[in-house]
């Protein structure tokens, strides 16, 4: 019943989105009848099977840096692209703008489907194209994440979404709830995931090749844009390439300014999530993944240079888990380390200065010695260590003698079709496999354990008790704020979703 439910609420949440856009009240009835349809029970037919298509259709929702390659290997992989959506109209773009290395993909995928319909809003495309369209890939910053997933989903709409997965804990989970229960393919866009060695390493940590896990180490050298400002950047005029009504979205106000976007978006609590949220969905994944560890028991943060409105410039993360198959007996700790020690944010220019190359990292003792990289990970185990790198084959064990007499474990874990999640998000989507590997079944929990230590850098050297059954902070109600976000006017949740989900959230 939950699914049809959902169904039906497809059709107030689109007249919710669309009562402020500009789309007819004949694009609106195709949408409603679509949702009804599905809400009466009838199964989701793609447009490639009545013939119109040899490929399943795609829309690329943010088509700049990671969108366009989003998109590029979308079609790579086996889709075929029928429509564009980005706030940013490429093709009104003056020359000096369309040559700054942020915009020259958004101009190079305009360029290369000149007759692909255009949208900048998210809302209308998905209402005019209705059961046109088969999956949409999700490149937009963090807080759009969200809305524009859960309206494809419940529009039937398969989905890939770049990392972090939400902008917030709550999103979190209800975006592995709701692809759930419409039962569409999902992918998390941390690359990687796909890798061989990636998931041949963990096949070998659950099969023990250094005992039972004690302690897991991860770090980077990000950020690399400018945080830890106090307060935002001067108002300045609006291009008018550039939809920024539709850019804020469902997140509070911020006048226009250049510093904020294309890029620097990260470094803003309303819109990014800092550092950890941009690389720990890749340098976390492998030992998290290898070790499924549920819900953490507790986070804690320390961090330098936080405001009100902006994350650390560098910051120390530990989540504390309970033990299970793969762990000590009294559980594990997860730690993080990022940003550079000595680096200020400087307002005249606004970046990020440092004095050295030095960057948070694990102490000396942890690596062996070994010598540090700008990211990496070290997995601890009873019998010795694992160090492991997202983007090389060579893993190493330390001591050497930890593999002497060990089982090596047959193939446990699914490969991705040429080493790539796009071509494994299609095989799902065609059936070839069950499902994608980094789907939201599993990006959802890995992202809200992400996002409890970004909460964390806001209340530092604080422990945070996690009750996860009850989505809360114990003894914090301050913090809920944090953990569910109120959104703008316009983009609210509507009530049929409230209604369904309460129990469960």
């Amino acid at each position: 019943m939950l699914a049809k439910i959902y169904c039906v609420s497809t059709i107030d949440l689109m007249k919710n989105s669309v009562s402020s856009s500009k789309v007819s009240r004949r694009k609106f009835g195709k949408v409603a009848a679509s949702a009804a349809a599905t809400a009466f029970g009838f199964q989701f037919i793609p447009s490639r099977a009545w013939g119109n298509l040899t490929k399943p259709t795609l829309v690329g929702i943010g088509i700049g840096g990671k969108g366009s390659t989003d998109i590029k290997k979308s079609e790579e992989a086996g889709f075929h692209v029928i429509g564009l959506v980005d706030v940013v109209d490429a093709a009104k773009l003056p020359s000096s703008a369309a040559n700054h290395r942020r915009m020259r993909g958004m101009v190079e995928i305009r360029q290369k489907y000149p007759n692909v319909p255009f949208w900048t809003d998210y809302r209308e495309m998905l209402a005019e194209l209705g059961d046109k369209v088969d999956a949409v890939t999700v490149s937009t910053p963090d807080h759009h994440h969200f809305h524009a997933s859960v309206m494809a989903m419940r529009a039937g709409k398969h989905v890939y979404c770049q990392k972090p997965l939400t902008h917030g804990i709550w999103e979190a989970r209800m975006m592995a709830r709701v692809a759930a229960e419409t039962g569409v393919k999902t992918q998390m866009g941390n690359q990687a995931h796909a890798n061989n060695h990636l998931r041949r390493c963990v096949e070998l940590i659950r099969a023990g090749i250094i005992g039972k896990v004690r302690e897991v180490h991860t770090w980077t050298n990000r950020p690399i844009w400018p945080q830890g400002f106090a307060r935002p950047p001067q108002k300045e005029a609006t291009p008018e390439w550039l939809d920024w009504n539709q850019w804020i979205g469902p997140a509070g106000w911020v006048d226009y300014n250049e510093n904020i976007a294309p890029f620097a978006w990260r470094g803003w609590w309303e819109f990014g999530t800092g550092a950890l949220g941009d690389m720990a969905c890749h340098i976390m994944d492998m030992p998290f993944w290898a070790i499924m560890p549920g819900s953490p028991k507790n986070v804690q943060g320390t961090q330098a240079g936080a405001t009100d409105i902006s994350p650390p410039i560098n910051s120390k993360i530990v989540w504390e888990f309970g033990p299970n198959a793969h762990t000590h007996s009294r559980g594990f700790r997860f730690h993080w380390y990022d940003g550079y020690v000595d680096a200020h944010f400087d307002r005249e220019t606004w970046q990020l200065v440092k004095k050295s190359e030095e960057y948070n990292h694990p102490p000396a003792a942890v690596m062996d010695r070994r010598p540090f990289s700008d990211y990496g990970s070290v997995i601890v185990g009873e019998n010795g260590k694992l160090f492991f790198d997202r983007f090389r084959n060579t893993w190493v064990v330390n001591p050497t003698s930890a593999i002497d007499g060990f089982a090596w474990p047959a193939k446990s874990i699914p490969r991705a079709t040429g080493e790539d999640n796009y071509k494994e998000w299609l095989d799902a989507i065609e059936g070839k496999v069950v499902k994608g590997q980094s789907d939201f079944e599993y990006a959802g929990p890995f992202t809200e354990t992400i996002l409890l230590g970004v909460l964390a850098q806001r209340v530092p050297n604080e422990k945070l008790q996690w009750d996860a059954e009850n989505m809360e902070v114990v003894g914090r109600p301050e913090l809920k704020p944090h953990i569910r976000r109120d959104y703008r006017q316009g983009w609210g949740v509507d009530a049929d979703m409230r209604s369904a989900l309460g129990a469960l959230f």
